[in-house]
């Protein structure tokens, strides 16, 4: 059976993951650690494996440089399922990096370059209908992490809309500190937005799950999902709201566990799933990445993950 697909553009970034890191030591100094090691990483990268990898057919736009991480990165989607026609290359830009050193405990500092990330703009996204055929949602991974999209995002999701895609959006860490100056006249164009706590006290001075919310949906927002790592999830709708538990769960790294996360509920949605169900799922999603080190490494095909969800039941 044939699943609505999802368009998916954001940043699409290879890792190179420490770990652990608890401390920062001094300055030169030498610290053994367990493990160095080059991962895939992005909030576009981690939504579309993550959706594909659920049996949804899953495209990606962006931007990765012309060397040997970029092939790494288009190589990794691939092999995830994830259509990367329309993944380019920039011949003077490198691929986006992330230094990430990863706490024993699984949260994570990041160092980042944008490199051809931040050269990725408007004109790099079509929504021609041969290429969008066969698509139900758009997936924009985040409006901060692509520095020539920051100014062009309501233009880019009314595009989107205008082709008749379902919008959804993750809010993800704004470096310039414009948060909900840039944010706010977005919400009216977003039918699914994505946020996580800290994030969301950062756009609305509030880290209460309600009170950001009505912050979003007032401003025209649909259904506001409130990410809360180990809490699970809450999910507002017209309807009412409801929680979803985490799954319990070792926790190695939470690198990229969200962009998973809305991967996985795009992915309900797009087999049939009505909200709760899809929520599960996306908690499923994202306790299968933090089990091991990177954004992707720990994901494992629908079937799997379904499996799975009824043994802890």
């Amino acid at each position: 059976m044939g699943f609505p697909g999802i368009y998916v553009t954001g940043n699409v970034v290879v890792d190179t993951l420490v770990r652990p890191a608890d401390s920062l030591p001094e300055w030169g100094s030498t610290t053994y650690v367990d493990s160095i090691s080059m991962r895939l990483g992005g909030n576009a990268s981690g939504a579309a494996c993550a959706a594909a990898l659920m049996g949804v057919p899953t495209r990606i736009a962006g931007m990765v440089g012309d060397d040997a991480p970029g092939a790494y990165a288009r190589a990794r989607l691939e092999e995830c399922g994830v259509d990367v026609e329309r993944l380019s290359a920039h011949r003077n830009e490198p691929t986006a990096a992330t230094v990430g050193l990863v706490h024993s405990g699984g949260e994570r500092l990041f160092f980042h370059v944008s490199g051809a990330s931040g050269a990725f703009s408007l004109a790099d996204i079509s929504f021609d209908p041969e290429l969008i055929e066969g698509c139900k949602f758009f997936h924009y991974g985040s409006v901060f992490c692509l520095p020539a999209m920051r100014n062009h995002a309501a233009e880019l999701l009314s595009r989107a809309r205008g082709a008749g895609l379902i919008t959804s959006l993750d809010t993800d860490w704004d470096t310039d500190g414009q948060w909900a100056e840039l944010f706010d006249p977005l919400c009216g164009l977003v039918d699914y937005l994505f946020v996580n706590r800290q994030e969301g006290e950062r756009l609305t001075g509030s880290s209460e799950p309600q009170a950001i919310a009505r912050h979003f949906r007032e401003r025209g927002s649909g259904s506001v999902i409130v990410k809360g790592g180990a809490a699970g999830c809450r999910v507002f709708t017209d309807g009412g709201d409801f929680s979803s538990p985490a799954f319990d769960v070792p926790v190695v790294d939470t690198t990229g566990a969200g962009d998973c996360f809305c991967g996985g509920f795009l992915a309900g949605l797009s087999r049939g799933f009505d909200l709760q169900s899809s929520a599960r799922l996306a908690n499923a999603v994202a306790a299968h990445s933090i089990q091991a080190v990177g954004n992707t490494d720990g994901l494992v095909p629908f079937d799997a993950v379904s499996d799975w969800i009824i043994r802890q039941t």
